[in-house]
């Protein structure tokens, strides 16, 4: 059931249907990104910053697991002419989302290994 909650947030966000997005949230939610030290609380708030979002993006799911009331995301973030990694981290109160914290992890050149390393 929480795998199915985290896809129905992120494809109420896609469809830009802002009220069924509020409805997969806790009222108390808080949403969180450590890279920028960012908090939002509320619902009304969160909806805020999600609906304001600028350019035109969407989201790919890539893969969603759960389990109890926890649940992490992996999505492909399509924004204007870039892709961006984004992990988000759930969890989750009264069947609702209650916390999330997002992850942008940007890729990088690995450095030179002494041992033997595959790349794809």
């Amino acid at each position: 059931m929480s795998a199915q909650l985290i896809r129905r947030y992120w494809e109420c966000a896609n469809a830009r249907d802002w009220t069924a997005f509020a409805n997969t949230l806790h009222p108390d939610v808080e949403y969180r990104v450590p890279q920028t030290r960012e908090r939002i609380r509320g619902v009304d708030q969160y909806v805020a910053f999600n609906a304001t979002y600028p350019g035109d993006w969407r989201v790919e799911i890539v893969r969603v697991l759960a389990d109890g009331d926890q649940a992490v995301s992996e999505i492909a973030f399509h924004v204007e002419q870039q892709t961006l990694t984004g992990i988000s981290f759930f969890t989750l109160q009264d069947g609702l989302i209650r916390r999330i914290e997002d992850w942008w992890p940007e890729p990088y050149e690995a450095p030179p290994r002494a041992v033997a390393v595959e790349r794809y």
